[in-house]
């Protein structure tokens, strides 16, 4: 087939939801194209422009947005003789290696991710955890896409329909035989964050400089309630991990921190503890809809607020939802189920690490450092008409354009610029390109399921407990909010495998009987053993994922296969329904009920 070449602008670019502007410009979009994988189309940003060849790489893969393990950190080699870290890997040809660039488009639908592409076999259906619609007099939901039909149905554009996640089909058991156990070690034992800040300095960066110190020691840069050390004010939490592709058994480990403008963190200009988790508690309250949580003992009279709200200032452990934020931040209006203008995410995805009792940890080296940043808070109106954009922009099959805000990311057109940081050949964090970017925005804008295009901080533990860097040692299975048994248990019987390709058969020779049925153990596990890969399995995973570092061919995928999966689609046939009507619809909610667990699980 003939490369399609698309002349774009590309300052803007939101699928019809973009900040300050009412029209979007050319169809720039999430994976695909009208060709075969050899034949990407393209988008240029000016029709004069050249287009940048695509290299031809072996396509290679990489795992997604990940999951956390433990708090413990694997120490960096300590020998001063060690080789760099980037000659701990294979050599590839500079022609082999895709070219990083910002000039040209080669997936114009990368937003719709490698797992939208997967075989149901008509009963295995891992779609209902991003697509979702609730019923709202049940109870208030500020998210109103209400995309549950795509759990049953494919609604893909013409491009979309054809999978170009080309690193899903590459074999890599070679690439594993040529990395030894321990250069994966070391590799992945080698920190690659500290140098970013000048690196990026250097370079004139605009955009967000990393600016947590020693963030690559993970738990060991925050103190035992999730404050960072070095006065950054960032805050470490523990969630949950989301189901699927952010588990540790599909490749990653993960951490998420967040952090407030000074007001929300101050009381008469003076930073104020209290006051701070005060406030991010009451954000918790607000995403989760919740009436009351707990906090530390709070001396009410020492801050001058009644967060009780039991008309007595005294010492109490109760938080109760509010209509205002506290301290400085007391005229700041709570938004329902947004976070305040100026709140601040950054989400590093490591590889695995394993210690000398095989105990799967955090590690000091990322794969990628991704960074959100609220930009403006949206009314009711404003967000319903971009939702109500959206779904017609699917109904039609229209390509997703996003508004391009340079150094500073993508603008999601819902409050939020997202923007990230990806491994480079050597090993050392580099911005990501447009294109790489891209892959982010499908899941921050445009699911049902997402609670102000956020994930982690709706899955965060109730409470005082879940303030601390994350850790999955004896978290429980807590079943989500519109449903029993525990959610990992049901993800396993409803997707038909240990991620959304229906794949990880370590996982589920671990927890599944042969009939399909979970075995009695899976009930009393918690979240750590249910989900960490035993070591050889780590190791391949880490292996793997560096094959796709080093073709740098981020734009054709990142999950950490080394085999070829059968369930995976080339393209969709949109007249067959992927799903038998009775597996067409789960109902499930991001937020958990850490009050609750269940040893029934649902079919």
């Amino acid at each position: 087939m003939t490369n399609k070449s698309i002349s774009a602008n590309f300052l803007g670019m939101a699928r019809g939801i973009a900040i300050g502007t009412s029209t979007v410009i050319a169809s720039l979009v999430l994976q695909g194209c009208s060709g075969d994988s050899t034949s990407p189309s393209t988008i240029e940003p000016t029709a004069s422009s050249s287009m940048a060849p695509r290299s031809s790489v072996t396509p290679t893969s990489a795992p997604m947005p990940t999951a956390t393990a433990t708090a413990t950190t694997n120490a960096a080699p300590s020998d001063d003789t060690s080789p760099p870290a980037s000659e701990l890997l294979p050599q590839i040809a500079k022609s082999l290696r895709t070219v990083i660039t910002n000039k040209t488009i080669t997936n114009l639908e990368a937003t719709v991710p490698p797992q939208c592409y997967t075989k149901t076999d008509s009963k295995f259906n891992p779609c209902y955890t991003c697509h979702q619609m609730y019923d709202r007099k049940a109870e208030d939901r500020l998210n109103r896409l209400d995309d549950g039909s795509l759990q049953g149905g494919y609604m893909f554009s013409d491009i979309g329909v054809s999978n170009h996640w080309d690193n899903l089909f590459v074999d890599r058991t070679a690439w594993l035989e040529q990395v030894s156990d321990t250069a994966i070690q070391e590799y992945v034992a080698t920190e690659n964050y500290s140098s970013l800040e000048a690196r990026l300095v250097d370079t004139g960066w605009q955009g967000f400089i990393p600016d947590l110190d020693n963030y690559h020691l993970a738990a060991a840069a925050f103190d035992d309630r999730g404050l960072a050390k070095d006065g950054s004010f960032w805050v470490a939490f523990n969630y949950k991990p989301f189901p699927g592709t952010f588990w540790p058994t599909n490749g990653s480990t993960d951490d998420v921190v967040i952090r407030l403008p000074a007001a929300f963190r101050e009381l008469n200009g003076e930073f104020n503890r209290d006051i701070y988790y005060l406030n991010l508690t009451l954000i918790e309250l607000n995403l989760k809809n919740d009436a009351q949580t707990t906090l530390w003992p709070i001396d009410e009279n020492a801050i001058g607020f009644d967060i009780d709200n039991n008309g007595v200032l005294e010492v109490t452990s109760t938080v109760t939802k509010s209509a205002n934020y506290v301290g400085d931040a007391a005229t700041t209006t709570i938004e329902f189920q947004q976070f305040p203008t100026g709140t601040e995410f950054m989400h590093s995805v490591r590889y695995l690490g394993v210690d000398a009792e095989h105990v799967i940890t955090i590690p000091e080296r990322m794969k990628e450092l991704r960074y959100m940043k609220k930009v403006a808070t949206l009314s009711r109106g404003e967000l319903n008409g971009r939702y109500d954009n959206e779904r017609k922009e699917k109904l039609l099959g229209e390509l997703p354009n996003f508004i391009n805000r340079r150094d500073l990311g993508l603008d999601n057109g819902l409050g939020w610029f997202v923007q990230g940081f990806i491994e480079d050949y050597d090993g050392e964090l580099r911005p990501q390109s447009f294109e790489e970017t891209m892959f982010c925005m499908g899941c921050h804008t445009a699911i049902g399921t997402t609670i102000d295009s956020t994930f982690s901080f709706a899955r965060k533990l109730s409470g005082a407990a879940s303030w601390g860097y994350i850790n999955l040692h004896g978290m429980a299975d807590a079943p989500n909010r519109s449903e029993s048994g525990g959610e990992i248990i049901n993800y396993l019987l409803r997707s038909g495998g240990g991620n959304e390709f229906r794949q990880n058969p370590e996982m589920i020779s671990k927890w599944l009987n042969r009939d399909g049925t979970v075995k009695p153990a899976a009930h009393s596990a918690d979240v750590y053993e249910l989900l960490a890969p035993s070591k050889p399995r780590a190791l391949k995973l880490n292996k793997a994922y560096t094959h796709i570092v080093r073709h740098q061919n981020f734009i054709e995928g990142r999950d950490a296969t080394w085999l070829v999966s059968p369930n995976i689609l080339r393209a969709v046939d949109e007249d067959i329904p992927p799903l038998a009507s009775e597996y067409r619809f789960y109902q499930w909610d991001i937020r958990l009920n850490w009050q609750t667990r269940s040893d029934t699980q649902l079919p």
